[in-house]
């Protein structure tokens, strides 16, 4: 293991194809691990070469998983004008008994669907469990993975979706139609897609400086919402009306408060964890507003990406690599 790496590029990640239920048995098992106190995970530090754009370093350790690694991800919100994507970065996987890396691979699908596991994680614990609709804001990767997960644990049977670019929502609504079987409305305006939804993603870029859009009394009593773009579209009186408000990881948050995010938004009550273990309640009553901020960790990372590796592995897909 210390002679070569496996590199594996985005298209031999993909090819891997890993499911949803395995990805959300692998987070929840981190979760819990971290819930106990057993995860070395320090708050990611980050460079920022443009406006709302981000370069982060997320380094984790799972002992229980005997993973450990880091992740170098970008955000580039101006992406999108050049036809490229918001996400990009690599995953470095190393042995934990020589540190050795054995594994290099792209993030970009990873990053996708981990962050969407963690969505219909929070929500597990947090939302009805007979939520039947979903209402999407952007119509980006992060809006398809967070649907595709949640209807791996709800009856959902119809999706509201909106995008400022109506292509953008054509798209979504043509393919997530096909792929997921269930009715899903394009909409004309964002209150559409919350009002009636049991269950609400904003998934936009993340913006330093909120463009708040989401009102106050839009996210009906005893639904969900995960907001994957940190609080970059809920006005301020919008979040005041969440009854519980929960975070991946609460250094974290308190760490990104520090450098400017989330100048009106609430203190979690809870991290994931803390709720998986029982150390916090999940929802508790029928009209609960809840919400989860999940900032995206190391651990979504270091959970997922070693079972991707094996399967690779076995399958015989990648490149070796002397090192």
């Amino acid at each position: 293991m210390t002679g070569q790496l496996l590199y594996l590029s985005r298209a031999d990640v993909e090819r891997v194809a890993l499911d949803f239920p395995t990805i959300l048995g692998l987070l929840e098992d981190a979760f819990h691990e971290k819930g106990s106190g057993q995860v070395e995970m320090p708050p990611k530090p980050g460079i920022h070469p443009d406006t709302d754009a981000f370069i982060h370093a997320m380094p984790a350790y799972l002992p229980k998983q005997r993973s450990a690694g880091i992740k170098w991800v970008s955000g580039f919100p101006k992406n999108k004008s050049r036809d490229l994507p918001y996400i990009s970065g690599l995953i470095i996987l190393n042995d934990v008994e020589t540190g050795f890396p054995y594994c290099v691979m792209d993030c970009t699908w990873v990053t996708a669907y981990r962050t969407a596991g963690a969505t219909a994680l929070s929500a597990r614990y947090l939302a009805r469990p007979e939520s039947a609709s979903a209402g999407i804001i952007a119509c980006g990767v992060q809006g398809r993975t967070n649907l595709e997960a949640l209807t791996h644990i709800f009856p959902i049977r119809r999706a509201f979706a909106y995008d400022i670019d109506p292509n953008a929502q054509k798209r979504f609504v043509e393919e997530m139609t096909d792929r997921l079987d269930i009715e899903i409305i394009a909409v004309r305006t964002p209150e559409d897609a919350v009002r009636d939804s049991d269950l609400v993603v904003t998934s936009g870029p993340i913006f330093k400086q909120p463009r708040a859009t989401i009102e106050t009394g839009w996210l009906q009593p005893g639904a969900f919402a995960s907001a994957v773009d940190f609080d970059s579209y809920w006005k301020p009186a919008a979040l005041a009306q969440i009854d519980k408000l929960s975070t991946d990881d609460m250094d974290q948050f308190n760490y990104y408060r520090r450098v400017g995010y989330f100048k009106t938004t609430p203190q979690p009550y809870a991290d994931l964890g803390e709720i998986i273990v029982g150390k916090k309640p999940g929802r508790e009553t029928e009209d609960e507003r809840t919400m989860a901020i999940n900032l995206g960790l190391a651990l979504d990372d270091m959970a997922v990406a070693p079972e991707i590796y094996r399967r690779a592995k076995k399958l015989e897909i990648g490149t070796w690599l002397p090192l």
